[in-house]
């Protein structure tokens, strides 16, 4: 009876249909956890219909989808490439605050989350759809010998040290530059090699870069435009790290070349003596941090210097970075930009000069995304290549740690320390050996195929477009290689799978927290989010697992075709972060769904992915070329994307903000 007293009165109807217009933008701009995805169309016309009884008392049809044998994979198939509908409008400030309140009524809020359901296709294409496959509620990948070329095999039970000592001797010998040398015509980031050749030399040390590091977060901090890079970070501690590798080198005992290198951690991996925050302002109060995640152990026994917790999207349910408890992690290469998210403080310290690499974590493209928008490596190994103990466990299925690095050379050394044998309680099964590129080898890799899906890859801005385009070309044609056109299917389902999963997946984790909690803790996007999340039920969480079956199945089939899938990284360049979104967060589906369009395959399917800089838009904001591998392809992964990088580091610019560490004065 409420229904349609509430529809006959026209102000209320008004205003009830307004609100589910910008509820339907709030569920599309909630990318899920690390950085996951915007999976939600925005259709509003039927909301109406609702509330006079014509629609939604009955149960939505659903797909059904034929035999992945029966589906045409090449570039004339009649697969049908479904775009997001991009109506909704961008909300911050006090629209925010009236979406988290609705959502959070316990009749109205019900109400208007099944009509999102509905109206944005959750019903159709997961929920009631029909699939043959079971459900795969781990992308567990058994280990095949992809027989890669130009590899360095390493014992997986070596130690860390070792394994970058190995790493560090498939670099190709370049000419050493001293910390003092400016003249050079073309910009490049300080590498690991340069920090060990310069600390070995004594030309500097780690104390003195220490010192330095402090006085540059510190003047960040003061800018007129706060970068916020880090949520947690402790002088004190930074500088006993860098006095006693200062000790090790005047020995001339260094551990590693990481020895006394700096590197920052995401503030979703445990770090002591930092409490992992999650960028909240409450998790670290229920979770206490115990000691260093297995990633974190891993480096510091290699000697590197742990300088502190960077700034991410709370609880990663993001794409901008824009946090309001910590500030909102600006882009160097242009401060009133975004980072992205979630991983944005990761990609902007590597990306401003103030570590040569970092960790984060990737969820939905949290490491590959803001990676891209401040012009870094970004690469996300296999699902469970790297140990993920001491990770907030928000996505354990899709979520995995990654690397954000100046260069790819430095990207392979961070990944040489963390990896290799897990703890016995972790699930994975790792092939007998690490192998490593032979970055070094005058024989470059042969015969690569890419899988290229035009539809998809042509669906960004026409700069990223265009830019993508060329890279991949000249990749093509200075290497010898081939591009094959395919069709990849049923992308909208898989984003919506995997938006299901990872919601429900962070929800659930946080679920005994959550009861307690007093959601004035939490930031109106936060709020916004998990209400979102816990709509979901245990059906649609094993359609959405059925999904993911079905879709490693499909890019199996793929992958017989070719080696490697390549796409723009985003869809859109940084944009601009404005006011009113500092203290609420904001929403903004237009941006957000093209910044998460090529990330999925990657962390639904527990796929290696890898983004490479290509390029600059007109604002000189960064580009980003991905390539997205076979299970266990790291190697060749990493071969493509240092050949790609050598084609465009000589074009690379210098970001506005920028600290060089390595200069004595």
């Amino acid at each position: 009876m409420t229904v349609f007293i509430l529809y006959n009165q026209c102000y209320l109807h008004k205003l009830i249909i307004k609100y589910i217009y910008w509820l339907n933008t709030v569920v599309f701009l909630f990318n899920p956890l690390p950085c996951c995805i915007l999976a939600l169309t925005t259709t509003t016309h039927h909301s109406c219909k609702f509330f006079s009884g014509k629609m939604g008392l009955f149960k939505a049809a659903g797909v059904v989808y034929k035999p992945v044998e029966e589906i045409d994979l090449g570039p004339d198939s009649n697969e049908f490439y479904l775009k997001a509908n991009v109506k909704a409008p961008r909300m911050a400030g006090f629209l925010v605050k009236i979406f988290a309140w609705f959502l959070e009524s316990r009749i109205i809020g019900t109400l208007l989350l099944y009509i999102l359901k509905r109206n944005n296709q959750i019903h159709k294409l997961v929920s009631n759809a029909t699939l043959e496959e079971a459900p795969m509620f781990v992308p567990l990948h058994p280990f095949v010998d992809l027989n890669e070329q130009e590899v360095e095999q390493i014992d997986s039970d070596a130690s860390p040290a070792e394994r970058v000592q190995r790493a560090m001797n498939c670099l190709p010998l370049t000419l050493e530059k001293s910390v003092d040398d400016s003249n050079s015509s073309s910009f490049r980031r300080w590498t690991i090699a340069d920090y060990s050749r310069a600390y070995s030399s004594g030309e500097i040390t780690p104390r003195k870069v220490a010192e330095q590091f402090i006085n540059a977060v510190h003047e960040s901090s003061r800018a007129a435009l706060p970068m916020s890079f880090f949520i947690n970070y402790d002088a004190e501690d930074i500088l006993k790290q860098a006095t006693e590798s200062t000790l090790r080198y005047e020995r001339g005992d260094p551990i590693s070349a990481l020895d006394g290198v700096p590197i920052a951690i995401k503030d979703e991996i445990d770090c002591s003596p930092y409490p992992t925050t999650g960028g909240t302002k409450w998790l670290h109060k229920v979770r206490p941090c115990t000691g260093d995640a297995c990633c974190v152990m891993r480096l510091r026994s290699c000697g590197a210097i742990i300088v502190g917790k960077t700034n991410m999207h709370e609880l990663g349910a993001g794409t901008s970075g824009i946090n309001p408890h910590y500030g909102t992690t600006r882009n160097p290469y242009h401060p009133n930009k975004i980072a992205g998210g979630s991983s944005s403080g990761s990609a902007a310290v590597v990306s401003a000069g103030l570590c040569p690499a970092a960790l984060g974590v990737d969820g939905g493209g949290s490491v590959r995304m803001p990676a891209s928008l401040c012009g870094v490596i970004g690469f996300k190994p296999t699902f469970g290549r790297i140990p993920h103990t001491g990770v907030l466990p928000l996505n354990w299925t899709v979520g995995m740690v990654g690397i954000l690095a100046g260069t790819l050379e430095d990207a392979l050394i961070v990944y040489a320390a963390i990896s290799g044998q897990l703890p016995s309680h972790e699930p994975t099964i790792l092939p007998p050996k690490l192998l490593f590129p032979l970055l070094n080898s005058t024989n470059p890799i042969s015969e690569i195929k890419f899988a290229r899906y035009g539809e998809w890859f042509n669906d960004c801005s026409d700069e990223i477009r265009i830019c993508c385009s060329n890279a991949l070309h000249l990749l093509c044609e200075h290497y010898k290689w081939k591009t094959v056109e395919v069709t990849i299917p049923e992308i909208e389902s898989m984003r919506l799978a995997h938006y299901l999963t990872i919601g429900s997946e962070c929800t659930t984790s946080l679920s005994s927290a959550l009861e307690k909690l007093d959601f004035a803790e939490l930031g109106w996007d936060a709020r916004v989010a998990l209400r979102v999340y816990g709509a979901f039920n245990s059906k649609e969480y094993i359609k959405a697992q059925k999904m993911r079956n079905r879709q490693m199945q499909i890019h199996k089939n793929i992958f017989a075709k070719a080696d490697v899938i390549v796409a723009p990284t985003t869809g859109v360049t940084a944009y601009s972060i404005f006011d009113d979104a500092l203290k609420t967060g904001e929403l903004d589906y237009i941006n957000g769904a093209a910044l998460v369009r090529y990330q999925i395959a990657g962390n639904f399917l527990g796929l290696p992915a890898v983004t490479v800089p290509v390029g600059y838009d007109k604002e000189g904001l960064p580009i980003g070329l991905q390539f997205i591998g076979k299970p266990w392809s790291e190697t060749t992964l990493m071969h493509i994307a240092f050949a790609m990088q050598a084609l465009c580091i000589s074009h690379y610019r210098k970001p506005k903000v920028f600290y060089n560490l390595l200069h004595k004065n």
